[in-house]
């Protein structure tokens, strides 16, 4: 499965752990594949694209679903699918491209929404017009 994936790029992205601590590390990345192509993140994948195995994915399953759903809103649809490889366990979560943009990142008094750019996720400028008529 991983062989063809090369690099981090628009529609994929890669986390050597599940930060729960620091949510907002993955979850910009949930906020830009919904607003923009859709995408994959991989959980349990280094920077050397080797896979490092989850010692409790049942548990970061649980942790990525509660975030989803409590810091990024609307709440995107999601597929989270635990996958074995070389026997060690990784998590793969892909986001389809949303139809209710923008997707916020909101947490600690900040409401972003990101976009995704190449292999990075970057806050995006939203202006809003109002009609005076």
């Amino acid at each position: 499965m991983l062989e063809r994936l090369i690099a981090e790029a628009t529609v994929c992205d890669f986390k050597e752990v599940l930060e729960v601590k620091k949510p907002k590390s993955w979850l910009k990345s949930v906020s830009a594949f919904a607003n923009t192509s859709g995408g994959t993140l991989f959980f349990s994948i280094d920077n050397d694209h080797n896979i490092v195995g989850l010692a409790d994915p049942q548990k970061d399953a649980e942790d990525i679903s509660r975030l989803i759903k409590e810091r990024i809103s609307p709440i995107p649809r999601f597929i989270l699918t635990a996958e074995k490889e070389d026997g060690k366990n990784l998590l793969v979560l892909f986001i389809s491209k949303g139809s209710h943009t923008p997707y916020y990142y909101k947490a600690d008094g900040i409401r972003e929404a990101y976009i995704r750019l190449g292999d990075e996720s970057i806050v995006h400028q939203i202006t809003f017009f109002m009609s005076l008529s």
